[in-house]
């Protein structure tokens, strides 16, 4: 339905906004594309901001869907088995709105493919000028972005044989543990989600914890009442309030705590 809406499960600050798009020039560029959805529903979510990065224009109509996202979709469908894709974007040649959003000054496709065993990739220059260049390697990929994808194929993009130990201790690197965020919901009190969170902090898995809330100020203080009352962490209380927006409803009653781990 090209309903583009802003991502209210996201902290406000991490969040960008509708306003921040426009007039900025730049297109709002699926990561994943509309095109590869099956159903209503996941096409409708599909337009979510949160799946959104600023992308140039030509860019976005032209290069990107006729010879990226395109190709990529026709290769699924001949296929049999699974296909995995990781779509994203790196680099940074300025911000927009006042959300200061990162447009990225390269975007990338990965496709894995377990059953021919192999992985290659799309990059490509953030620009209405780019032009299209072949396929890289995953190795070359990895390089570029610094992101480990700990897929099973060597640098090379060739398949890993897992029976090799010094292959697998080449490729399989364990990732260092880092700290992340999760949301939980509370449409109304909930003592199981709230003993939840307390075990969590008991078993020192939490770092901190904010509690947001738009319109339900008496459940946000009651929340942050008992996770004080019983543990030693201090509980950040904040009022999140996304602006209104004639084609989005916000679920204004909703508090979530967002959870840092350790």
């Amino acid at each position: 339905k090209n309903q583009f809406y802003e991502e209210a499960r996201l902290p406000f600050k991490e969040r960008s906004l509708l306003s921040d798009y426009s007039g900025s020039g730049f297109d709002r560029g699926h990561n994943v594309p509309a095109g590869d959805m099956t159903n209503e529903r996941s096409m409708a979510q599909s337009f979510s901001l949160a799946n959104m990065m600023p992308q140039a224009r030509q860019n976005n109509q032209g290069i990107w869907a006729k010879n990226v996202e395109e190709p990529t979709r026709q290769y699924a469908k001949r296929i049999s088995g699974e296909l995995y894709v990781y779509t994203g974007s790196v680099g940074s040649q300025g911000k927009i709105g006042r959300s200061g959003v990162t447009i990225p000054s390269h975007l990338y496709k990965l496709i894995y493919d377990p059953h021919q065993q192999k992985a290659w990739a799309y990059w490509v220059e953030n620009s209405d000028e780019a032009q299209m260049t072949p396929p890289i390697s995953y190795n070359e990929l990895v390089q570029r972005t610094g992101i480990d994808f700990h897929l099973p194929v060597n640098h090379s993009g060739e398949f890993v044989n897992n029976d090799s130990k010094a292959q697998e201790k080449e490729v399989i690197t364990p990732a260092p543990k880092v700290g992340g965020w999760y949301p939980v919901f509370f449409d109304a009190y909930s003592t199981v989600k709230v003993n939840d969170i307390l075990a969590k902090i008991r078993g020192g898995s939490i770092a901190s914890i904010q509690i947001q809330f738009d319109q339900n100020s008496t459940l946000a203080k009651q929340l942050v009442n008992q996770i004080e009352s019983q543990s030693a962490i201090q509980v950040k209380l904040m009022q999140s309030s996304p602006p209104d927006s004639a084609s989005v409803q916000y679920e204004r009653n909703r508090v979530v705590a967002i959870i840092h781990t350790k």
